[in-house]
């Protein structure tokens, strides 16, 4: 329970949204099994299943030692983490038009890596889903989402992304019905959220401007976080395609207290 709301009701609501929305853009589509991309977004992959009539199946098998990939830096390194994070359980993906169920899609690096693992596993169509709405801002208070040129979903349209992503279509959750989703689940029903990374309406209004956004842009990017690294000693591991950690990548250092123990 977050601020009064259950945060797995409202997941069961955005699934149940994101089903209807599919129904109503695609009323004769061919799914034939629902995967979530773990863990986040089973719960809302379970209700889509329900309510499209579909089977749900896990079909990736998650390595629970690698870090959280959007927020690491490089493009590579993020790509081959994906790898290194999911196993595919081809026998749920051959032969099968798949719709994938994922919480969100930032820059799209794991949904790309994600969608090509389905296909190699012998889907013949991949479909995508977003229980959130397309990301095309940059948050400022404090979630580390990337410049807005790194967003995938930014001055792209949904047949763009998906084209992008390499899936056959991609649904995205209407912003209007994430916020339903929480407030059903609620003990409010009029409850307002701040939404910037989605709307670009940031609560501090006329303070964030192009400037603001230029300079956040300079200390996010890519090149800015590699180069942060240098200076920290943990390049070398980045460049190799792997998260800075010990056990090959897949331990945060912040977690390896052997030296500590040794001293």
């Amino acid at each position: 329970i977050m601020d009064g709301v259950s945060v797995y009701e409202s997941r069961l609501k955005m699934g149940e949204k994101l089903a209807y929305q599919i129904i109503e853009k695609y009323p004769d589509h061919d799914i034939d099994v629902v995967i979530p991309i773990p863990d986040t977004s089973r719960t809302s992959a379970v209700q889509a299943a329900y309510i499209l009539g579909r089977p749900y199946r896990e079909g990736f098998i998650k390595n629970r030692y690698i870090a959280r990939t959007f927020i690491m830096p490089g493009q590579e390194t993020r790509r081959k983490s994906v790898r290194l994070k999911l196993n595919t359980i081809k026998s749920e993906f051959a032969g099968r038009n798949v719709l994938l169920v994922d919480d969100s899609v930032v820059r799209g690096t794991t949904a790309t890596e994600i969608i090509q693992m389905a296909r190699d596993a012998g889907a013949k169509k991949v479909y995508m889903t977003s229980a959130a709405p397309p990301i095309r801002y940059p948050n400022i208070y404090g979630i580390d989402i990337p410049t807005r040129h790194e967003l995938v979903a930014y001055e792209r349209n949904d047949d763009e992304i998906a084209e992008k992503l390499g899936c056959d279509w991609i649904v995205y959750q209407r912003l209007n019905d994430l916020e339903d989703s929480v407030n059903e689940a609620g003990e409010r029903s009029d409850q307002s959220y701040e939404t910037s990374c989605f709307s670009g309406t940031y609560v501090t209004g006329e303070s964030i401007n192009d400037e603001y956004f230029a300079k956040l842009h300079d200390l996010r990017n890519d090149d800015a976080k590699l180069k942060k690294l240098e200076s920290t000693g943990a390049a070398q591991a980045a460049k190799a395609g792997m998260p800075p950690g010990s056990h090959d990548g897949c331990e945060n250092l912040q977690n390896d207290r052997r030296g500590a123990a040794r001293a």
